[in-house]
């Protein structure tokens, strides 16, 4: 199996890099599409230098290179999550506008009907955010806000990304145990 974690420039790089390292354990294959903006900020809110998160990945594709395989529907994927989807990515998705790759790849989940999930970061949220969340899920997205829940009572910021990560993962139907579910106290990770 093969899947996309896109990394576009909002605010919460860490659900995207937690996301690789969890499927780094797996079988799965994942190709990386991160921004030039997602690049700044992981510099900004993070320890890690964005070449590190790119060694995470077994392919990592330049947001320009529409050469690359996932720019095309003919290449088969489960699917995709970007995490976090900034509005401006967002927007993007909902309105078919596929000028980097990273929303190509998006556009292509969308047209073969393969998962993607978008974990929007922002807040508070505009008409026109929400118009698009409405636009992307009648497209057939899954909307994710970054909104962890508290009822597994999360110690630290790796347990929010946790949280979130396999949530996402969850979504695009790939089994994990990266953090506690609802009524489960035990975790496997």
């Amino acid at each position: 199996m093969e899947f996309i974690i896109g990394i576009s420039g909002a605010s919460g790089a860490g659900y995207g890099i937690r996301l690789l390292e969890i499927l780094r354990e797996t079988e799965i294959k994942t190709h990386l599409v991160m921004t030039k903006a997602a690049a700044e900020i992981i510099s900004t809110e993070t320890d890690y230098d964005p070449e590190d998160i790119r060694k995470l990945a077994d392919f990592v594709w330049d947001e320009k290179d529409f050469s690359a395989p996932i720019a095309s529907g003919s290449y088969k994927t489960a699917g995709m999550i970007i995490a976090p989807c900034s509005v401006k990515t967002l927007g993007q998705v909902a309105g078919g506008i596929s000028d980097n790759l990273l929303v190509r790849a998006a556009d292509v989940c969308l047209k073969e009907e393969r998962k993607l999930v978008l974990m929007v970061r922002e807040t508070p949220l505009s008409l026109i955010h929400l118009e698009n969340m409405v636009r992307a899920k009648k497209a057939g997205a899954t909307i994710m806000p970054a909104s962890p829940g508290f009822y597994n009572r999360p110690e630290t910021i790796d347990d929010l990304y946790n949280i979130m990560a396999g949530r996402a993962l969850d979504l695009a139907g790939i089994d994990n145990n990266v953090y506690k579910r609802w009524k489960n106290q035990e975790s496997d990770d």
